[in-house]
């Protein structure tokens, strides 16, 4: 067994962070309204900063804040400064470039063609190799995120007209993002050209809007048009005459889609559909699935809160074991409730998570989370349930073992850090955990949940690299750098 320190237990570390949310809508007298509204729907994909830009005809309004959407973007003195019936948004998790207000999306600058913002969910694969060329040949960079590296592109763009500049720099990026636009009378949306990132398109009183899921458009009252398809970039333009144009280019050459497995198995709000799925049909599907593949006789069925839900009813059903509620989560904890001195460690998960022991005492759990990556937050649960008075615990993860990094908007771990990589076999991974057994849904099982057939190993129709190693696009700025290194580096450091 490997010896575990206090370092072991940074509950935070053990969990894979959100990518980023955006959304933009054309045309609307509410735009920044909506648009806050919008993020706070979308607020599950990253809860350290978030930013809107507006334009009301005459010039751009940006306002930043770090912190969730709420904290800010509820106040209508600053709604007020964002005036015009146009804005794009973003809340963000910081997959590259450090936290700090400057690398806060969307990012404007002012081009020889008048304004532009830019907003992406993702990750740009050769993002890190294209900015040491630009900075090479003089440019300037006032950030440390990626999305900055569109803007230089689009500048140096040969091409006359903004559309036309936007999509040449996008087709220099590698990797996957969903990306918005927003010039003095355009909102563009953009799809890496495999799929990888979500982006969805919708329409509030005849006036477009995009967004990376469903569940932005239902806060609204927005009606779901379609999926931005891979590849694709959407223009839509204001008119002289008030009216909007909308103009669809699709790439010369396009490749077969494959969506990120994990916006099923835990990024997507479980009401949102991805891809045309339902993300809870697919959840409660994966949880049917593993009931089938590794059955087990317990008394209960209590899921992981909140991402574990879903496949516990699933796994509930199948099984015919009764499904409770047997840990409470507070919602109310958030990461800076309290300072994680040594001593505070001590109480582990029971910050966000407690025992319902009046449904577990006496009883053998069956413990049913959506996925396990460095096996931290486990050992504190299982341990939790015994100390509830549980006879047995037995943990069903409904999702494969995560082997590999993601370089496309996922903040993985370095993987000698994942669970799946520490230990040769799974009792090893049972041991270490606390459990008295442990199994993973295989990636035929995820995939027949989710798409209704197994992994086609010549081309796979999902993104799956995180299981089995197998990226869908060059990883160029990864030769000759380190994978447990520095994506972004900075000589800036910010005050506050």
């Amino acid at each position: 067994m490997t010896h575990r320190n206090d370092d072991d237990f940074d509950l935070e570390g053990d969990t894979l962070h959100e990518e980023c949310g955006v959304f933009g809508i054309l045309g609307h007298s509410d735009a920044s309204t909506l648009t806050a509204l919008g993020l706070h729907a979308l607020q599950h994909r990253g809860q350290e900063a978030a930013g809107i830009v507006s334009f009301d005809g005459r010039q751009f309004y940006q306002e930043k804040r770090m912190g969730l959407v709420g904290d800010h973007y509820t106040d209508p003195a600053l709604l007020a400064r964002l005036p015009g019936d146009m804005a794009i948004g973003h809340t963000r998790y910081s997959t590259t470039g450090e936290v700090a207000l400057r690398n806060v999306q969307p990012l404007f600058a002012e081009l020889e063609a008048g304004g532009i913002a830019i907003a992406h969910n993702g990750n740009f694969t050769n993002g890190l190799t294209l900015r040491k060329q630009i900075i090479a040949t003089g440019a300037i960079c006032q950030s440390t995120s990626d999305s900055e590296v569109v803007l230089h592109l689009i500048a140096r763009s040969r091409h006359s007209s903004t559309t036309d500049r936007f999509i040449d720099a996008i087709r220099q990026m590698e990797g996957g993002y969903a990306m918005l636009a927003l010039t003095r009378t355009k909102l563009i949306a953009a799809r890496d050209p495999v799929g990888i990132r979500p982006l969805v398109m919708g329409e509030l009183d005849g006036k477009p809007i995009f967004c990376s899921e469903t569940c932005a458009l239902d806060i609204i009252g927005a009606k779901y048009i379609r999926d931005v398809e891979n590849g694709e970039v959407i223009i839509c333009e204001i008119q002289p005459d008030g009216s909007i144009s909308i103009e669809e280019r699709k790439p010369a050459r396009k490749v077969p889609e494959r969506p990120c497995l994990f916006e099923y198995v835990y990024f997507a709000r479980p009401d949102s559909m991805v891809s045309g799925r339902s993300v809870y049909k697919a959840r409660k599907q994966m949880g049917i699935n593993l009931a089938q593949e590794a059955p087990v006789e317990a008394d209960v069925v209590v899921p992981v809160p909140d991402g574990g839900t879903p496949a516990a009813i699933g796994y509930a059903q199948q099984s015919g074991i009764p499904f409770e509620l047997g840990i409470i989560r507070n919602h109310y904890v958030g990461r800076t409730f309290i300072e994680p001195t040594q001593q505070i460690r001590a109480f582990g998960v029971r910050l966000k998570h407690s025992a319902n022991r009046a449904e577990i005492a006496g009883k053998r759990v069956v413990l049913i989370d959506d996925s396990i990556v460095r096996g931290t937050t486990s050992v504190k649960i299982v341990q939790m349930i015994r100390d509830a008075g549980a006879t047995e615990v037995h943990i069903r993860v409904a999702s494969p073992m995560i082997f590999h990094s993601d370089y496309y908007g996922i903040d993985t771990p370095d993987p000698d850090k994942l669970l799946a990589n520490q230990y040769h076999d799974i009792e090893a991974m049972c041991r270490y955990i606390g459990a008295d057994s442990l199994a993973f849904l295989s990636i035929d099982g995820l995939y027949q949940a989710v798409g209704g057939e197994k992994r086609n190993a010549a081309e796979p129709q999902f993104t799956d690299h995180y299981f089995t190693g197998d990226y869908p696009t060059i990883l160029t700025d990864l030769n000759g750098h380190s994978s447990n290194g520095p994506k972004q580096v900075s000589l800036l450091k910010e005050a506050g």
